[in-house]
């Protein structure tokens, strides 16, 4: 009775090894794949720290050599923005800083935006072309430059356009809604306390106050007093007497060329080869990562709903 008893004892020794070592293999396994997985994590970004820093001949040309650089200024302008003044300021110092630059392109293609945003990238401009006076600035519009994006490129040495290119607009705009008498037809009271007979500026649910009107316009011709010093200041002699030039009205870059607002036909290409001599172009440009653009877009929806209107060079 003894002897079936010792089998069935060998047989589940045997078997329970086999679970310990097939235990063993699996784990080995999985922990040769995370190893393997983590050595290709590691390979991958010492390549791109190699590529970056220029340690891995690839044919392109490196950032090292001589180069034009260039700034890309793209869309409306403002804070929270990547054509935000911090950023654009931050990409201009480190392309005039770069030992290898020639020449610093600031690509263009914005509406406008926000005036202080404006000119905190201008005075920079201007700062930079001071402290490195042997690196040109120029600006190359592309689609459009129009207001606070035409702000900025008043700073520059020369300003290039298409011949097809909007440029010009240079005025200053508040804009908003009114709904006075909309809530008592929904039957909704409106209940606005303030502390402050102007605390209300221009509130969009009670008729427009004339003293509040009168002191946003005010406003709005002082802002576009700056503007217009800015712009003479940066284009001097080169701009032109027309009547109409400070309306707030657009043209075509050729006609731009014409009025004086640009110099000449020629994309970033040709400027970097024909003008600046050194046809390599390096991209300065601040890029936003996923994250940045998500964030961005739902605040900015936020701050659509809670604001009614802002001034803004456009």
């Amino acid at each position: 009775m003894d002897e079936p008893k010792v089998k069935d004892e060998g047989w589940e020794k045997v078997l329970l090894e086999n679970i310990v070592l097939a235990s063993l293999r699996e784990q080995r396994r999985a922990r040769n794949w995370g190893i393997f997985f983590k050595l290709l994590f590691f390979i991958y970004i010492f390549a791109l720290l190699f590529a970056a820093f220029g340690w891995i001949d690839t044919g392109k040309i490196r950032i090292t050599d001589k180069h034009t650089a260039i700034v890309d200024l793209r869309g409306v302008i403002t804070a929270d923005s990547a054509s935000s003044a911090d950023k654009i300021n931050a990409s201009l110092q480190s392309a005039f800083k770069d030992k290898n630059t020639q020449g610093v392109i600031l690509r263009i293609n914005s509406p406008g935006g926000s005036p202080v945003q404006a000119g905190y990238i201008y005075d920079e401009i201007k700062r930079l072309r001071d402290k490195y006076p042997e690196i040109p600035l120029y600006a190359v519009i592309g689609d459009i430059c129009a207001s606070g994006g035409y702000y900025v490129a008043a700073a520059a040495d020369k300003i290039f356009v298409d011949k097809a290119s909007l440029v010009g607009s240079i005025g200053v705009l508040m804009d908003g809604f009114g709904f006075a008498g909309t809530l008592e037809k929904l039957g909704v009271e409106r209940r606005l306390l303030t502390s402050g007979e102007n605390k209300g500026f221009l509130d969009p649910f009670t008729p427009m106050d004339p003293v509040q009107k009168n002191h946003a316009t005010v406003m709005l011709k002082e802002i576009h007093e700056q503007f217009i010093h800015v712009v003479r200041q940066g284009r001097g002699e080169r701009l032109k007497d027309a009547p109409d030039i400070f309306s707030g009205i657009i043209w075509t870059g050729q006609k731009s060329i014409d009025l004086g607002l640009a110099d000449a036909l020629g994309s970033a290409e040709y400027v970097a080869r024909e003008v600046i001599n050194a046809e390599v172009l390096v991209d300065f440009t601040p890029h936003e990562g996923f994250a940045d653009l998500f964030a961005k877009r739902f605040g900015q929806v936020a701050l659509n709903i809670l604001t009614n209107g802002e001034w803004f060079l456009r």
